[in-house]
């Protein structure tokens, strides 16, 4: 579980990840929920910090980082994923098979 409740999927995403007055750096996205993600970063990132995370096929995701250690950053989005656009990330990179019904 994410710090806000959301259930986290485990995966592995390239993307870019990019600070706020810095440049574009090639990462991995190891989890996602609809509130935040955790990534690899060998770059030391500070609580608080702006970033972009850029996925494939996706605008960039505006977030926060909230915590580094060991090289991975959690970063806690500006605004909700949209529930189908996680699904669909969640449909291509693992093996889930996620899929939406409406109760």
């Amino acid at each position: 579980m994410s710090a806000a409740g959301s259930p986290n999927t485990k995966l592995s995403i390239p993307a870019t990840l990019r600070a706020k007055g810095g440049r574009d750096f090639q990462t991995v996205v190891r989890d996602l929920s609809i509130l935040d993600f955790s990534a690899s970063s060998m770059n030391r990132m500070h609580e608080g910090q702006v970033c972009w995370l850029s996925l494939p096929d996706l605008d960039p995701l505006e977030a926060e980082v909230v915590r580094w250690e060991n090289s991975i950053v959690q970063c806690e989005l500006s605004e909700v994923l949209s529930p189908i656009i996680h699904d669909n990330i969640l449909q291509r990179y693992s093996n889930l098979g996620v899929t939406r019904t409406a109760i």
